[in-house]
């Protein structure tokens, strides 16, 4: 149990560590903003030169109340650790934007973006959060039905309107390219960066690939039991989740059985559970060897 908790602590701790430094490094010294209530935090900071990890949190206050009310305790205690460690760890980095590591705007738009994205996903992907308007979109997701991603981009929306207004116009859209690069990427790292496939197979062949799939690639193999609409006829379809190097010899095995096979292919974001092991390699005449074994 400490074990657990020192592994999702330390994850939360480098969350931040990536986020803050990708502001530091990366947004202040191409004078852009960022999402949520850092953008405020920000903006004030052009203004006025306030520390923003200690505006962080001063606003959050009011959201780690409003968390603790709607959501409850454990869910207020997760916020109060990620908007602290997030809030000290800004302040700690802020010797960074005094280094000019890019001098093209575009760049530092997109680095930022892409590191402080990484940092946001993996703190979520621990578990917690860094405060801000990721509390109120859950808020307003659990009064009002909105979905998160689209309460926060409304809100932010505004945060670069008002950059546009007090700064220009190139800062607010530089501002745009960093908070979808943002987004992307904490979707990313908190879903997993392991790509994965999802493979359906329709063919009255479908028993016969099953058992080189589990054999070769390790993989299991799970059957549904469809219906033709035309024919009306029953057919079992083929359900496997493979890694994308694997992608082909699913491919290959289905082909060899049936090449009219109809096949769907489409992405899982994580998979997890027993048996997703690594895989081994299918010698060249065992799928010949399996065909004239069953008569096919």
């Amino acid at each position: 149990m400490f074990l657990m908790h020192l592994k999702r602590y330390t994850l939360i701790l480098i969350g931040c560590i990536l986020g803050s430094a990708a502001i530091n490094a990366f947004l202040l010294p191409a004078q852009l903003l960022s999402g949520g209530i850092t953008g405020i935090a920000v903006i004030l900071y052009y203004l006025f030169g306030l520390p923003i990890g200690t505006q962080l949190i001063i606003y959050n206050i009011p959201i780690v109340y409003l968390a603790y009310k709607v959501f409850g305790k454990q869910y207020a205690i997760d916020t109060i650790i990620g908007m602290t460690l997030f809030s000290l760890c800004i302040d700690a980095t802020s010797f960074l934007s005094s280094y000019n590591f890019v001098d093209d705007r575009m760049l530092n738009s997109i680095y930022g973006g892409v590191i402080s994205g990484i940092g946001f996903g993996i703190i979520f992907r621990a578990g917690s959060n860094t405060g801000g308007l990721d509390v109120v979109g859950a808020v307003i997701k659990k009064f009002y039905s909105y979905d998160v991603g689209t309460a926060i981009f409304g809100l932010n929306f505004i945060i670069i309107i008002v950059g546009c207004i007090m700064f220009n116009v190139n800062t607010g859209l530089f501002t745009l390219i960093c908070m979808y690069a943002t987004a992307e990427m904490t979707n990313k790292a908190a879903a997993g960066f392991g790509s994965k496939k999802s493979i359906m197979i329709m063919s009255p062949k479908v028993e016969h690939m099953a058992p080189l799939i589990m054999q070769y690639l390790s993989r299991g193999v799970t059957f549904f039991h469809g219906e033709g609409a035309f024919t009306h006829q029953s057919k079992n379809i083929l359900f496997v989740v493979v890694s994308l190097t694997q992608l082909e010899k699913i491919k290959s095995i289905a082909h060899a059985f049936d090449p009219t096979a109809f096949m769907i292919i489409f992405d899982a974001s994580e998979v997890t559970g027993r048996g997703f092991t690594m895989s081994s390699s299918i010698p060249p005449d065992v799928i010949e060897l399996h065909k004239k074994e069953n008569n096919l």
